[in-house]
C-alpha cells in the first residue's frame, strides 16, 4: 500500500502476513435481486431431491413406497366399507374415485404437516453451511412432500382410468385447487409445530403424531358432510382438512352440492397459522443454541 508524503515523497506501510492472507481469500460478488433469487431456488430445487430421496437411495423406489401406501390405504377403507354395508351412506358415483378424492387430500395434508415439522431446524448441522437458512428446507421439505403426493395421484388415476374403469371429474381445476390447499393448511400447521420444537420436542412429537392419526376420522375422508346430524358438525367443522375434502367432493362429482363446509375456512386458517409460525420461528432463530440438540 502507498502512500505519498507532504513533500512529495513515497513512503511504504508495511502489512502483516495476516492481512495479506486475509487479502488473497477476499472477493466481491455485487449480485443482484434476480440472480440471488435464482441462488435460493436452486437450493430449493437440491434440497427436494435429497428429501425425496431421504427415505432410500433409489427415488422410485422412494415414490413407489408412497404409492404402495395409498394403494393400501383405498383398498383397506373399500373392503370395510363393503363388509359393514356402508357404501350406501357414499356420494352417487363412482365409489373408488369418492375413496380416493379422500384419502389423496389426507395423504397430502398428513404427510405435509409431517414433513415441515422434521425439516431441518435452526440448530440444524446444515445450518452451519452459509447460504443454507431454515426457510431454504422448510420449502423444500413441504415441496418435496407436495410432490411425491401429486406425481402419486396422477400415476394412480391413470391407471385406474386406463386399466380398470374410465373416470370423470366434474371440476378438475376446482378439485386441484382444493388439494393444494389442503396441502397449504398442513404446512401451516407443520410451521407451527417447528417454531415449538425446538423448545418442547418431546411434546410437538407427540402432539404432531396425535394430529396425524386423529386425522383418519377426523377429517371426514369416510363420510359426507351433508350426511352428518347438526349435533355432530361442531366435532368435524374445527378441522381444516374437513372442508376440504368435503369442497374437493363437490367438484368432482356432478351430483354432490357441499352445504355445510367452507373452503374460505381453510384458506383463513391457513394464512393465520402460517403468519403465527413465520413469527415463531424467526424467534425460535434468534435464539436458538447447538445445546438444544442434548434434549432430543
Amino acid at each position: 500500500m502507498l502512500r505519498a508524503g507532504r513533500i512529495g515523497k513515497v513512503s511504504v506501510v508495511p502489512r502483516t502476513v495476516q492481512q495479506d492472507r486475509v487479502a488473497m481469500f477476499q472477493y466481491r460478488s455485487n449480485s443482484s435481486k434476480f440472480s440471488s433469487a435464482l441462488t435460493i431456488l436452486e437450493l430449493i430445487f437440491h434440497s427436494v431431491v435429497r428429501h425425496v430421496r431421504s427415505a432410500h437411495s433409489n427415488a422410485f423406489i422412494a415414490i413407489g413406497k408412497n404409492m404402495l401406501q395409498v394403494v393400501v390405504f383405498v383398498l383397506a377403507f373399500y373392503l370395510m366399507f363393503s363388509v359393514l354395508g356402508l357404501r350406501r351412506s357414499a356420494v352417487r358415483g363412482d365409489f373408488l374415485l369418492y375413496m380416493m378424492s379422500g384419502i389423496f387430500l389426507f395423504m397430502c395434508h398428513t404427510k405435509a404437516v409431517g414433513a415441515v415439522v422434521k425439516s431441518e431446524g435452526p440448530n440444524h448441522p446444515m445450518m452451519q453451511h452459509a447460504p443454507m437458512n431454515t426457510v431454504i428446507s422448510i420449502s423444500a421439505a413441504a415441496v418435496g412432500s407436495l410432490y411425491i403426493q401429486v406425481l402419486t395421484m396422477f400415476v394412480l388415476l391413470f391407471g385406474y382410468h386406463v386399466a380398470i374403469k374410465p373416470i370423470t371429474i366434474e371440476d378438475p381445476a376446482g378439485a386441484f385447487a382444493m388439494l393444494m390447499l389442503a396441502w397449504f393448511s398442513g404446512c401451516a400447521v407443520g410451521l407451527v409445530l417447528l417454531a415449538l420444537r425446538p423448545w418442547f420436542p418431546t411434546a410437538v412429537g407427540l402432539i404432531s403424531t396425535i394430529y396425524q392419526r386423529a386425522n383418519m376420522i377426523a377429517s371426514g375422508k369416510m363420510f359426507l358432510a351433508n350426511n352428518l346430524p347438526g349435533y355432530m358438525l361442531p366435532i368435524f367443522s374445527w378441522n381444516p382438512l374437513f372442508h376440504t375434502i368435503d369442497q374437493a367432493r363437490g367438484y368432482v362429482f356432478i351430483n354432490y352440492n357441499p352445504m355445510n363446509t367452507n373452503w374460505h375456512y381453510t384458506l383463513w386458517v391457513g394464512i393465520v397459522l402460517t403468519m403465527i409460525g413465520l413469527m415463531g420461528e424467526f424467534y425460535t432463530r434468534r435464539h436458538a443454541s447447538l445445546s438444544w440438540s442434548a434434549r432430543r
